[in-house]
């Protein structure tokens, strides 16, 4: 029988190991966009459990943790069954907002994905950010370091993009948060590709999160191809309001 490990090393750098499903992946057998999006999420997650800050110790404490932007490199996507091992570590914030890593490689330890997402501590009644220097459950970190992605900056939304469909948020999409899980976003993304992009294999993905979704809500979703460029650019809007805007690389 296979068994999976997960544990941090001597620099706190967490890593996990899992096998690729069927059921995570697309009519391609790719991993799809937003289990890309769960695996790193919930091993962020769970390098913080395993430290001792589960969400439970958060929200006792009154503070929650929410991804802001995310940029991922795909050197070569997961198929199913492929056996990968997650790799994450935090580093140094800037300004008021948290950075972690992320590396996917394979069995043999080639890389697969490389990526860096941004985080805000946030006060989840108020709604009020709080610094990092005020985070102080662990012991911050004062490094960074270089990876082969794009940085998770600020997308630009084009004002002429077509709306593709408006989408309904319904309770399945809903986390324990109590509004649309950030994988979620994945699924709606892939959804609004016209065919021969989604053929395509992604070069490289990035999303920042606006404003969350919830239930009964409607999502207008926007998109703008860029064919000199072999870009789109995704955008889904509520009320007028950005909940996220998304830019894939082909």
């Amino acid at each position: 029988m296979i068994s999976f490990n997960q544990y941090h090393d001597e620099k706190l750098a967490f890593h996990k190991e899992m096998k690729i499903s069927f059921s995570q992946c697309d009519i391609f057998q790719r991993l799809k966009l937003s289990e890309l999006l769960a695996i790193t999420s919930d091993a962020a997650v769970e390098d913080f459990y395993q430290r001792g800050i589960s969400w439970k110790f958060l929200a006792e404490k009154d503070i929650a943790i929410l991804v802001s932007r995310l940029a991922f490199r795909l050197h070569k996507i997961p198929k199913a069954d492929d056996f990968i091992t997650i790799h994450t570590w935090e580093e140094a914030p800037k300004g008021i907002q948290l950075f972690r890593k992320y590396e996917i490689t394979s069995k043999n330890e080639k890389k697969l994905v490389s990526g860096v997402s941004s985080w805000l501590v946030v006060n989840p009644t108020t709604r009020k950010i709080i610094k990092p220097s005020l985070f102080t459950l662990r012991e911050e970190p004062n490094f960074s370091t270089a990876l082969n992605s794009l940085d998770c900056g600020k997308i630009q939304q084009d004002e002429n993009a077509s709306l593709i469909e408006e989408r309904k948020v319904h309770i399945s999409d809903l986390d324990g948060n109590g509004h649309m899980n950030n994988s979620k976003y994945g699924d709606y993304i892939t959804d609004c590709l016209p065919e021969n992009l989604f053929e395509k294999p992604v070069k490289d993905f990035c999303i920042n999160y606006s404003k969350e979704a919830t239930a009964k809500n409607t999502l207008q979703l926007f998109a703008s191809e860029d064919k000199t460029q072999n870009t789109i650019t995704i955008t889904g809007k509520q009320d007028q309001n950005v909940c996220f805007e998304s830019k894939l690389y082909f």
